[in-house]
């Protein structure tokens, strides 16, 4: 009888590694190479691994992946926002589609894609060594990669819309994005990530931001993607001397989602804000990682993440906040607050302060609870069906981070997909 051979999750992503070649092998050498050094010292993550604990990889793992160099854009068209007056990238299945892009009016951007992106650029991003085997599997293998830089004292005139899409099934995306803000530089990006009906696909997507001196970046991540859909986004952001940076997370929809957001504060008086909202339903599960790490004085950093939890899903919320020794002065604020719509959603939260400094303000916490009684009451006293009045209560509840998107038409994009969704009542 002839021996069935058994290949392992990890052999699967070995051979997926072994049959792809970054489009950033010139001018990221020496990055790829840590990271294909870094990916044979890696196992797949489990539920043992503390960063892992509540996030099982299995599922993602056990899919049959492939590259793909489809760039069949059908559906594309439900990912624009007409409204905003924006220059756009376009990736399909994790390709850069220069014919659904439009970026030549980016105005105050130098705007580079792939093997044309300068080694100069690259080196402006001082990045942290990979993490994990995803992150060095990104690194190693990507598919497709833009570079955005804005010159000193320069304000981009338009934003940046980034749009993933995938349409070929059971294909593996793995794109990066660089950004680079010189001193007194000004720019708005908004990324948003799709996916066909019935269509299978992992997303591994890396995020470089370098925000300058006295520059400004403003950034919002819209997850819109489909059960079907799993997904790892990477985000790195340093930020220098008197650099502001907003990051929103901002996820709607999709089956298995990792955010890791890592933000750097690598200078004095700096203002960053993270913020974010999940809303899963089914059986979808959302994990947020984040790091802030304070290591000068005088800076200030403000987090808050909420969620609403329907069904059987599963959210997942980790936030870690360190205060180096010398960082005195600092102000430190993270909140996490959840609703657990159902009796069979399940929320995992673990906010963590690491403080080295004594001249701080630093506050932390956490409320996990059901849907207030008292409240549904008195909307259904006054006439709203059950249904109505939760829509109204989760509108309630999401506003202050909603109101985190500065840009108006990206915040009534975000709710009018929401409304769609049948979870908020406007």
């Amino acid at each position: 009888m002839e021996a069935t051979t058994v290949i392992s999750n990890k052999d699967k992503f070995i051979a997926l590694n072994e049959s792809k070649s970054s489009v950033l092998k010139n001018s990221w050498a020496n990055e790829i190479e840590a990271a294909k050094t870094a990916f044979t010292t890696f196992d797949l993550p489990t539920t043992r691994h503390e960063e892992w604990k509540y996030t099982r990889t299995t599922r993602l793992a056990n899919e049959n992946w492939k590259w793909s160099e489809s760039l069949d854009n059908s559906g594309l068209a439900n990912t624009i926002i007409e409204e905003l007056n924006a220059a756009r990238i376009v990736f399909i299945n994790g390709n850069l589609s220069l014919a659904d892009s439009s970026f030549n009016h980016a105005i105050g951007c130098t705007i580079s894609v792939n093997e044309n992106i300068p080694t100069a650029d690259l080196a402006q991003i001082n990045i942290a060594p990979a993490a994990n085997i995803f992150e060095a599997f990104q690194r190693t293998n990507t598919s497709a990669a833009i570079s955005i830089r804005v010159e000193k004292n320069t304000a981009a005139e338009i934003p940046i819309h980034i749009v993933h899409l995938i349409t070929d099934n059971e294909t593996i995306s793995t794109p990066a994005i660089f950004i680079h803000l010189e001193t007194g530089a000004t720019l708005e990006v908004t990324e948003s990530f799709h996916g066909n009906e019935n269509t299978k696909g992992l997303t591994i997507r890396g995020l470089y931001a370098h925000v300058g001196t006295n520059a400004r970046l403003e950034y919002n991540k819209i997850q819109a993607e489909k059960d079907e859909q799993f997904h790892i986004s990477l985000d790195n952001v340093r930020v220098e001397n008197d650099g502001y940076s907003n990051f929103n997370t901002l996820t709607i929809d999709g089956g298995w989602i990792r955010n890791d957001l890592r933000m750097d504060l690598n200078g004095q008086n700096i203002e960053a804000h993270l913020s974010g909202f999940y809303l899963p339903r089914n059986k979808q599960l959302i994990d947020n990682h984040t790091k802030v790490d304070h290591k000068f004085p005088h800076c200030m950093s403000n987090e808050l993440y909420k969620g609403i939890l329907f069904d059987q899903s599963t959210g997942v919320f980790n936030g870690k906040v360190y205060v180096r020794k010398d960082a005195q002065k600092t102000n430190a604020y993270q909140n996490n607050a959840n609703i657990l719509a159902s009796d069979d959603a399940t929320m995992n939260t673990k906010p963590e302060l690491e403080i080295y400094a004594d001249d701080v303000k630093c506050s932390h916490g956490t409320t996990t609870g059901q849907l207030d009684e008292q409240a549904m009451f008195y909307l259904r006293a006054r006439g709203m069906s059950p249904d109505s009045a939760r829509k109204l209560l989760t509108t309630a509840f999401i506003n202050d981070v909603l109101n985190k998107v500065e840009n108006k038409i990206v915040r009534q994009h975000v709710i009018d997909a929401l409304v769609q969704k049948g979870l908020l009542y406007i």
